[in-house]
């Protein structure tokens, strides 16, 4: 008999506890995308130049990242609900005290405390939807988790700076005290997934199965050590080349372009295809894998890539068409790398070691948005954007061998 909770019958956002999460997901990450274009622009109206305005996403980021290997050790210390519930908190309370100062230093505080709310979300979030469904079903289970944190990307991070220019810092960031609304979702989500883990607890562990998506074996006893250095390193590369060029884009549209509406045009291309693809393409990946799609979507990342370069390369007449193609582009590969990385990560291990794959993919998520956001802020002050731009479609094509690599296979058993 199987160890996950039984397939459920229609669509997989209806399972037990995913509409919780849904909500919790949708407020916690529509309070950070609201903020995550707009508050390096409060920075460069305190003064601070592009390397300033990059290190502030760039600091949120290593707070983060530093903070995820220690989330799940807190998942089983504290439990589900109150981590959550605290991760919320510290990512959605300070947004309103930036409008105390708009100095650097002030600005990088508040982003590193809104860094270990995120670093909580992000990896407690991922560990539960996993959870939640069957590994038979984990790839439309995260492209639900994914459309429920893309829906307010599409909306709030095109949204942000228009608001912030054309009403008031002000409005953006009471957006980001979204994280707040989502509290009240963490106890209901703790109490299913109690039940859930007392129902697996009656049955004995008889299922073992090859590991889909050319997942690894992996002893209950391996280390997050070995972990990483196997199974776990290729998905978070992958995910870290494309997060760099996705996060880079996400900051700096804002500057990089001297047209408003291609701005706002390009974000919300870029958000909105990241959506759908990382959406769809879960249900393709649950019939015939991960593998088949990596590559096409490492090309597709650098080809946008380029076509933003061309686009900005006059700082004072930025090439519209190509700039929307770009942005567009990038979101695709942005979203389907999203769901395929994940899918891979949790393929590798057993249902035990969810928190250390969710971690470890996270920090690849993380740390490409912040290399991403530090690296072209500084290229940028120093040389051009259009430069910047061609690193980040070099970084990311240095990961098209990984997409072409198989993953050892092996008998798993889930609890």
């Amino acid at each position: 008999m199987s160890q996950n909770p039984p397939v459920t019958p229609g669509p997989v956002w209806r399972a037990p506890g995913m509409p919780a999460l849904l909500v919790l997901t949708a407020a916690g990450f529509g309070g950070f995308s609201a903020l995550l274009p707009v508050v390096p622009l409060w920075a460069v109206n305190g003064g601070a130049n592009e390397a300033g305005a990059g290190l502030v996403n760039g600091l949120l980021l290593l707070a983060t990242v530093l903070t995820q290997p220690f989330v799940p050790r807190l998942l089983i210390r504290l439990g589900t609900g109150r981590v959550l519930a605290a991760g919320l908190a510290l990512l959605g309370v300070p947004p309103l005290l930036f409008l105390i100062s708009d100095d650097l230093t002030w600005i990088l505080f508040l982003s590193a405390v809104r860094g270990i709310g995120f670093g909580i979300l992000t990896v407690a979030g991922s560990t539960v939807v996993a959870n939640l469904v069957p590994r038979a079903q984990h790839g439309a289970a995260i492209g639900a988790y994914g459309a429920a944190i893309a829906v307010p990307q599409v909306i709030l991070i095109p949204a942000g700076p228009w608001l912030a220019e054309s009403v008031g810092f002000w409005t953006v960031f009471a957006l980001g005290t979204l994280p707040v609304l989502g509290i009240s979702s963490a106890p209901r989500l703790a109490r299913i997934l109690r039940q859930q883990e007392a129902d697996r607890a009656l049955r004995p562990p008889t299922d073992t199965t090859p590991l889909p998506n050319g997942g690894g074996s992996s002893s209950g006893g391996a280390s997050p050590l070995r972990l990483l250095a196997g199974s776990l390193l290729r998905p978070m590369l992958l995910l870290a080349g494309v997060t760099l060029a996705g996060g880079a884009l996400i900051t700096f549209a804002p500057q990089m372009s001297s047209v408003p509406a291609a701005t706002a045009g390009g974000l919300a291309l870029l958000t909105l295809s990241a959506a759908v693809t990382r959406w769809g393409i879960g249900g393709l990946a649950d019939r015939h894998g991960a593998k088949p799609f990596l590559w096409p979507l490492v090309v597709i990342s650098v080809f946008g890539l380029v076509l933003t370069a061309l686009a900005v390369q006059n700082p004072d007449d930025t090439g519209v068409l190509l700039f929307l193609a770009g942005l567009t582009l990038v979101g695709i590969a942005y979203g389907g790398l999203q769901n395929l990385t994940l899918l891979l990560s949790l393929a590798a291990v057993r249902r035990e070691q969810y928190g250390t794959a969710s971690a470890v993919w996270n920090i690849g998520f993380d740390l490409g948005t912040a290399v991403g956001s530090v690296l072209i802020g500084t290229l940028a002050a120093g040389l051009s954007f259009p430069t910047a731009v061609l690193v980040a479609a070099g970084i990311s094509l240095l990961t098209l061998p990984l997409a072409f690599l198989r993953g050892p296979r092996g008998p798993r058993v889930d609890r």
